[in-house]
């Protein structure tokens, strides 16, 4: 029996992952975990600071976990604004799970990277899997640096780590985390409430996207792959649809009037500008079938209806 532990359970990946994880293997064999509590009771709940490696491995061994989603990180523009501390806690966890593998506690690990692993000198259309990996954000140094890690852990000791690099992930369930694609999220929120909203990139600025839903479902169908099947070991390319605010602006008006939407682009825009517009994923459709689900009428449909029940 699989005895999972999800680091960073409280963000928006971790809590739909939390969900479809205990759906399919039973709550009490998936532990969430996370800096902080949770916003509801959970019996299953460790509160774990995940840059220490001795509290780490404490609960792994009280549960006899053996697979890590491991989802704790600092995003995109968070991270400028605090470029020392998300250093430190993306790269110090990172290696604490690492070592759980290397050392034969753990045998396979989930960790996400991001399309912010791309700069100014990748190409910007369709942006492969070997593509110059040349950031200019701290989370992006970052999640190159631990790609990196990722591979130098499976080559040298055969530690099962597995990744993915997201486009901007969409959810109507845990509120924005600090990323640059978060204005696709929180105009939602104000479409539904009637407010107008304040965009913080131009227009159009069309950046990789990807409904919950899939990014789920890519996380588990990476995890269940056979090990012989996967030819990436730093971090598999992602992709479901691509978008600009004005394309998504005119989508949810055909389900809302009257949205009003203003551009006021602020230091975000400098770090869009420097990540692709769309993503080629040939490696993981072909090494382990992934296929979207979601596309821009997709996600705005589910989007609107969802945040409609919450009224």
């Amino acid at each position: 029996m699989k005895k999972i532990l999800i680091i960073g359970s409280n963000g928006q990946l971790g809590t739909e992952l939390l969900t479809s994880l205990r759906d399919k293997y039973g709550s009490k064999n998936v532990i969430s975990s996370d800096i902080n509590d949770p916003s509801n009771k959970d019996a299953y709940f460790e509160k774990i600071d995940a840059r220490e490696a001795l509290s780490l491995t404490s609960i792994v061994e009280k549960y006899k976990i053996n697979h890590i989603y491991h989802l704790a990180a600092i995003l995109s523009a968070n991270g400028e604004l605090n470029p020392i501390l998300s250093w430190e806690l993306n790269m110090k966890t990172l290696l604490n799970v690492l070592e759980l593998g290397r050392k034969g506690i753990i045998e396979r690990i989930f960790w996400p990277s991001s399309i912010a692993v791309f700069g100014r000198d990748a190409p910007k259309d369709y942006t492969g899997q070997n593509a110059v990996t040349n950031p200019s954000t701290v989370y992006g140094i970052s999640k190159l640096a631990g790609e990196k890690w990722c591979q130098y852990y499976f080559e040298k000791f055969g530690v099962d780590v597995r990744s993915i690099r997201y486009p901007g992930l969409i959810s109507h369930k845990a509120q924005p985390g600090g990323g640059t694609t978060d204005y696709a999220i929180d105009i939602f929120f104000k479409a539904i409430s009637g407010k107008s909203y304040d965009c913080f990139l131009h227009e159009d600025t069309s950046l990789p996207m990807m409904y919950i839903d899939d990014a789920v479902k890519g996380a588990l169908m990476l995890m269940e792959a056979p090990s012989q099947k996967l030819s990436i070991r730093t971090s598999y390319n992602l992709n479901a649809t691509s978008f600009s605010p004005a394309e998504l602006t005119a989508e949810i008006k055909k389900h809302i009037d009257g949205l009003r939407v203003q551009y006021k682009p602020d230091y975000r825009q400098l770090i869009a500008e420097t990540w692709p517009r769309s993503i080629d994923d040939e490696s993981a459709r072909s090494d382990w079938g992934w296929k979207e689900a979601f596309g821009l009428p997709q996600i705005t449909s589910e989007m609107i209806s969802a945040l409609r029940m919450k009224k």
